[in-house]
């Protein structure tokens, strides 16, 4: 039993044709008028494929079928071309503070037996210093890189430059800090 049943007016069907024959448009756009074009019953309704077929000439779940058919039946033509934002809500681990704290490490001398500071160590001393709970060394480098922006659009001082490890061409600060491979 099919929950939603697609039925399409004249000028519908006509600008999804144009869609699907056109091949200009993103991939998905593509898929969803292909979707709604086979699961049309005003056209023909006893030669109309069933949603598991489509998906297996397309090359996609059942479920995409499923829930294109749901949104064009609830929402309208247009809700189904166009992309919901994001509702998730990410909780960040590193705040300004432990940043600046990350940052200072960094610049500061590396561990004894270490050349200069790695991004697992970093993390690993951010950790035993706590000034965060829990970090990955991801997180570490996407901090660092940040810094690294900063330097090369001069938001940061004359300091934070002169700390600099990295001399990039004509002995200009990269901002970056060298980690053994």
């Amino acid at each position: 039993m099919e929950k939603y049943i697609v039925t399409l007016s004249k000028e519908e069907r006509e600008q999804l044709k144009e869609m699907a024959h056109q091949g200009t448009h993103a991939a998905q756009k593509l898929v969803s008028a292909l979707i709604l074009l086979n699961c049309d019953v005003s056209n023909t309704p006893e030669q109309r494929p069933s949603s598991e077929e489509i998906a297996k000439v397309l090359h996609i779940s059942a479920r995409k079928v499923d829930r294109v058919k749901r949104c064009f039946v609830e929402e309208g033509l247009e809700a189904v071309f166009t992309r919901q934002p994001n509702q998730r809500i990410y909780d960040t681990v590193v705040d300004g503070e432990a940043e600046a704290h990350l940052i200072a490490l960094s610049c500061g001398e590396p561990p004894s037996g270490h050349a200069r500071w790695s991004l697992k160590l970093l993390a690993s001393k951010a950790v035993e210093l706590e000034y965060v709970q829990a970090i990955s060394y991801e997180t570490v480098r996407r901090v660092l890189k940040k810094r690294t922006q900063a330097l090369e659009k001069g938001g940061l001082g004359d300091c934070a430059r002169e700390k600099c490890r990295v001399r990039g061409r004509h002995g200009a600060c990269t901002g970056r800090i060298q980690t053994p491979l």
